[in-house]
């Protein structure tokens, strides 16, 4: 190209080599050292005055030097007289760090763009980015280009069966991503989402915070479930039945086992088998009775209990065999009958005696009552306790982030459970996300697609490959991940890819960016860069 020039730092020249190959040109001369003391050093050897500059330089493993060299570069191209200068960055530095996530927390990209506007930079060109507004942090033109159309053209090619596979995503913040390549391949797609909360069987008073609560009050203070009832509301035996269909005037007779209104109103309520029983509020039930359609006739009219079951029948909903649940326990798909890590040996012992004790008492507390009291309680020391608490108020569950995912999959002492909604039986399944950084969440991902949901193959895809620690051996070692492909605008070292021969395919984005280059410097409109071809 007449008029431009293509630098090369020192984070990925391989791939500047591609580019310049693709638009026959060679890259231009610089010296690119450090000092003893570890200081940058750079010296250009071609002239640049009045020249489109483009400097190549992707993040890398030593991602601080890069940054540093690329300021250093365009400092100096701005003072050889450069016409204009274009960062080539295929992936933005600290793209994850886009918001705050605590009180003192830094939002390191935005300080990154304007640390490039204030060395000169005129443009910028990225490749998905990892949140889409970043693009406002900078004071000139970026272009954020996709790999999308990339990703889409092997999958047409490489699978034999791609329509009829399932894009699904491994978190929700990836549907967007997921939902664009399915509807460009005209796919279905899936979601994978995972709750620290542990959806089990046991009812909440049952459970060890359940008598953590209760012992709270043991030396002299109220506990917390103390604190929540007043002190009229005391426990009183029952010897009869919580309720009886029928008084002697026709209408439906509550009989109460305790003297508090408020606990009487709420016994009737949980009494009656309705299904508004937990999404009433206890305070808008009558003291002694209630309308007889609240509470159903022991014999209904006109209906045996074949023809009651017949109608039950009548309203299930097909769409909830789309939605499958699982254990992960340190990010593997376990059994039922696994034991939880949740628990420790004293407190399954302590919550064991204490049920044995319960079933031999007349009082009780009903679970709904319970379950109020104990999440409010939990809510509360979850936000004095919690060291990542979020930013504007609640607790981390309010913004989780990847990598909060990963620390709570990584954590043996605690159990998450995991939802994939969509049907991905006997279907090849694509994982998609921007990055892959770490294996823990796309283990535990292909682990439920082909475990709980019946899934024959699985390709984990991404655009930036940043493979930390041993990231791409423990996914070549997953069998239930087939291939993973990501494209080269992350350096991958030899000795990684050696880890991975069998499933690691990179895709090269040399002629996308080569083609941005070359569109960028003769003026013209970079829109069929984001357009799919068969």
């Amino acid at each position: 190209m007449r008029g431009a020039i293509v630098f090369s730092g020192s984070s990925h020249p391989a791939l500047v080599d591609g580019i310049c190959d693709r638009l026959g040109s060679k890259r231009g001369s610089v010296s690119l050292g450090k000092f003893a003391n570890g200081e940058t050093s750079v010296s250009i050897h071609t002239s640049i005055r009045e020249k489109h500059v483009f400097i190549v330089q992707s993040g890398s493993e030593k991602i601080n030097d890069a940054v540093m060299e690329l300021l250093i570069m365009v400092s100096a191209c701005k003072g050889g007289s450069a016409k204009s200068i274009t960062a080539v960055m295929p992936y933005f530095p600290y793209s994850r760090q886009s918001k705050k996530k605590q009180h003192r927390g830094a939002i390191t990209a935005r300080m990154v763009a304007n640390l490039l506007h204030i060395a000169g930079v005129d443009h910028v060109v990225t490749i998905d980015l990892h949140a889409s507004q970043m693009q406002g942090f900078f004071k000139c033109p970026v272009d954020n280009l996709l790999a999308e159309p990339l990703l889409a053209r092997w999958i047409r090619v490489n699978i034999p069966n791609w329509k009829e596979a399932v894009v699904v995503s491994k978190n929700p913040g990836g549907t967007k991503r997921v939902t664009s390549l399915a509807d460009a391949l005209k796919l279905s797609f899936g979601i994978v989402t995972t709750d620290r909360r542990r959806g089990g069987t046991i009812h909440m008073s049952e459970s060890a915070l359940f008598d953590q609560l209760k012992m709270d009050g043991a030396y002299g203070t109220p506990g917390v479930l103390e604190a929540a009832l007043d002190t009229d509301a005391h426990i009183t035996p029952a010897t009869s039945s919580s309720y009886n269909h029928r008084g002697e005037n026709g209408k439906p007779k509550i009989q109460t086992r305790f003297t508090n209104p408020l606990q009487r109103r709420a016994n009737a309520v949980e009494s009656s088998g309705s299904p508004l029983a937990k999404s009433v509020r206890v305070d808008s039930v009558p003291d002694a009775e209630i309308p007889p359609e609240t509470l159903p006739d022991s014999d209904p009219p006109g209906q045996d209990a074949d023809e009651q079951d017949e109608s039950a029948e009548e309203y299930t909903d097909e769409r909830a065999r789309d939605v499958i649940h699982g254990r992960l326990v340190q990010g593997h798909i376990v059994d039922e009958s696994h034991p939880s890590p949740a628990m420790s040996a004293t407190s399954n012992s302590t919550w064991r005696h204490n049920r044995a004790a319960s079933e031999t008492e007349d009082d009780c507390i009903p679970d709904h009552m319970i379950s109020s009291f104990v999440s409010t309680a939990s809510s509360v020391r979850r936000l004095e306790n919690s060291e990542h608490a979020h930013a504007l108020g609640g607790t981390i569950d309010a913004a989780a982030s990847s990598e909060d995912e990963e620390d709570d999959l990584n954590n043996p002492g605690l159990e998450t459970m995991v939802t994939l909604v969509g049907n991905v039986r006997n279907r090849p399944v694509i994982l998609l996300d921007d990055m892959i950084d770490k294996s823990t969440s796309w283990i535990a991902a292909a682990e439920t697609v082909v475990k709980r949901g019946g899934a024959t193959q699985v390709y984990c895809m991404a655009t930036h490959g940043l493979f930390g620690g041993d990231c791409l051996a423990e996914m070549n070692a997953c069998e239930c991940i087939d291939k993973i492909i990501v494209t080269n605008s992350f350096p991958i070292p030899e000795y990684k890819q050696a880890q991975a021969r069998d499933k690691l395919v990179v895709i090269g984005v040399d002629n996308l960016l080569a083609e941005a280059i070359r569109r960028n410097h003769h003026g013209e409109s970079i829109s069929q860069l984001f357009m799919h071809y068969d």
